[in-house]
């Protein structure tokens, strides 16, 4: 069974005896996530934003909201509404952010993600990776790569928690790509699309942010075998 980075933050949120239950649900598939109940909630803003940063073209963004508001204009249902409301303010607080700080100053070569990349073992669980893009470039005769992973969960996320999807990137290109490329811990970055922060691995290296992902899921396994 896969378990997602969300689902470790949502068990870190847990009280301790709250916690219990959330594994006995998680491993038998039962544990509810924001978006069980309507598919992708944010698929519509975090498709604007990848294709957008892709391309460099903040043009789409623009575009995306134009949509998004004659959605609104004539849908009735208030729910709907809401959700098209919501992913346009998740692409205004990425406009505003400094995109420019997300990626070198160099060539991009964009890196396909096959799906048989996504699952890292660690402590006997399957961890799922799905960053946004992965890309590599040149920084003199040194071939670099690095990634970005944007995240849109309700209410945000702590700078720490936001850590673990960086620290998970780190791990994901470490795993695939480490043999022939220099991972760039300053491109091997998190974005909070709800808040509107980042975290990059040369955070975690300097202690500033913490690792907290072999914790967790090992507190997983302790209460799994109880």
């Amino acid at each position: 069974m896969k378990i997602t980075i969300k689902k470790l933050v949502e068990f870190r949120r847990k009280s301790d005896p709250s916690k219990i239950t959330f594994v006995r649900n998680l491993l038998t598939d039962k544990e509810k996530s924001e978006d069980s109940s309507g598919g992708d909630y944010w698929i519509t803003s975090l498709s604007s934003i990848n294709n957008s940063f892709k391309s460099g073209n903040s043009a789409l963004l623009d575009n995306k909201i134009d949509a998004l508001r004659e959605k609104i204009e004539i849908s009735e249902i208030k729910r709907i509404k809401d959700q098209f409301q919501q992913n346009i303010e998740i692409i205004t607080k990425y406009k505003d952010f400094d995109i420019e700080n997300l990626k070198p100053n160099a060539e991009l070569k964009f890196l396909k993600r096959p799906k048989s990349q996504e699952i890292l073992r660690i402590k006997n669980f399957q961890i799922e990776a799905k960053p946004s893009h992965i890309f590599s470039f040149s920084e003199g005769d040194i071939e670099e790569i690095g990634g970005v992973w944007f995240i849109a969960k309700k209410g945000g996320l702590k700078k720490n928690e936001l850590g673990m999807f960086t620290e998970m990137l780190y791990r994901y290109l470490s795993k695939n790509y480490s043999e022939n490329f220099h991972i760039n811990p300053n491109y091997c970055i998190a974005v909070d699309l709800f808040i509107g922060h980042r975290v990059d691995f040369a955070e975690i290296e300097n202690g500033s942010v913490p690792r907290l992902i072999d914790g967790t899921v090992e507190e997983i396994r302790k209460i799994q075998k109880k």
